[in-house]
């Protein structure tokens, strides 16, 4: 059934109001001014863009204080979005793994200025030498998608050095440090020399050495073959407001830069567990945390793994994600030991939810 634009838009207004409970789902909430503050810009955003069903995580003070769904994860079978509900993370699945590859760092396992195929012989050598520093800055010169064909890939890879079959012969778009150019398939050889440098299967790492430790029991590999509970139905709208169901697509070629998938509550924890230290040091969240630079001296808006902006005097550390199902984002304010975590099953949307997302900062943030 194709859902009208005009009527699914008051619909979902509806179900938003049908599907809100009155307390939040995760036990300690925030004051009920702020709730009803940041419900009714969610409400507005939804309303707007005509979001199916959107899931919300807020942190303050390092701690995760409220959580909630609304709208619907599953258009077809009626089924509420919640907290618990699980998305595709895309991109911030490259937030995971440059903290894996700065755990390797930090463990004298990894040197980010070394030739990556000393971690990584899967990947061909090139005409210019690139390192784990570059690709975690979009510095290498790896391409991205090549066409869109590449992009809704249903072909199952099954394993991370697979997945490097789709790009590993093709030639570098520039030579390495000189641009800066977005790509999911430099943090595919990122998470290949994670393996080479730990011994371990990618996935198997992170799971022992980030979900684990930070308590993420719902983060996982976006397997489209297994069962998982609470997975929550994609949808895109077509030029004229149509709600359609996505593409198929496979993500298992792209593991580590867009091949998670999980909760709201677990990216609270995740995004906790970066600002305490649990993952990695202080010292280390500081260069990561830092703009990267091309060899002319031109500043990016890119750290390794993170996102970078200013606004209102505070540093923001961000990161979003856009493919088939999902538009997804996670913001920080670090200063203030603050983030919040925005899942979407619409595409489409990263515009809107990043600025949900610094409206929703604000509120937590007004005196």
């Amino acid at each position: 059934m194709i859902i009208r634009h005009s009527l699914s838009r008051a619909t979902l207004v509806m179900l938003l109001l049908a599907f809100v409970p009155a307390a939040a789902q995760t036990g300690a909430t925030l004051p009920s001014d702020k709730i009803e503050k940041i419900e009714k810009a969610i409400t507005s955003a939804m309303s707007r863009q005509n979001m199916p069903g959107l899931s919300v995580s807020v942190v303050t003070n390092q701690k995760l204080l409220w959580s909630q769904g609304y709208g619907l994860s599953d258009l077809e079978n009626f089924i509420p979005a919640k907290a618990v509900t699980v998305y595709r993370l895309g991109s911030i699945s490259k937030t995971i793994t440059a903290i894996a590859v700065m755990q390797m760092v930090e463990r004298g396992k990894l040197d980010l200025d070394a030739p990556i195929q000393k971690y990584c012989p899967a990947f061909p050598q090139k005409q210019w030498t690139i390192t784990a520093r570059q690709l975690l800055g979009h510095l290498a010169g790896v391409r991205h998608y090549k066409d869109e064909t590449e992009f809704l890939s249903t072909r199952h890879y099954s394993s991370v050095v697979e997945g490097l079959s789709m790009f590993k012969d093709d030639p570098l778009l520039h030579e390495p440090g000189t641009k800066y150019a977005y790509t999911t398939h430099g943090y595919a050889i990122l998470g290949c020399a994670v393996e080479g440098a730990s011994g371990m299967k990618f996935p198997d790492y992170v799971r022992e050495n980030i979900f684990k430790p930070a308590g993420m029991d719902r983060m996982r590999v976006d397997d489209v073959f297994e069962i998982i509970p609470n997975r929550a139905q994609g949808y895109f709208k077509t030029p004229s407001g149509e709600l359609r169901n996505s593409a198929l697509a496979d993500t298992s070629y792209k593991i580590p830069g867009g091949g998670f998938c999980s909760t709201v509550v677990d990216l609270a924890r995740f995004a906790i567990a970066v600002q305490t230290g649990k993952l990695v040091r202080k010292e280390t969240l500081e260069q990561m945390w830092t703009k990267q630079k091309t060899r002319d001296g031109k500043e990016t808006s890119y750290g390794l793994g993170w996102g970078l902006t200013e606004r209102n005097g505070l540093k923001e550390v961000s990161h979003g994600g856009a493919q088939q199902r999902v538009s997804t984002n996670l913001y920080m304010i670090p200063e203030k030991g603050l983030a919040v975590i925005l899942m979407v099953n619409l595409e489409g949307a990263g515009g809107a939810l990043g600025a949900l997302s610094q409206e929703i900062a604000d509120i937590l943030l007004a005196q």
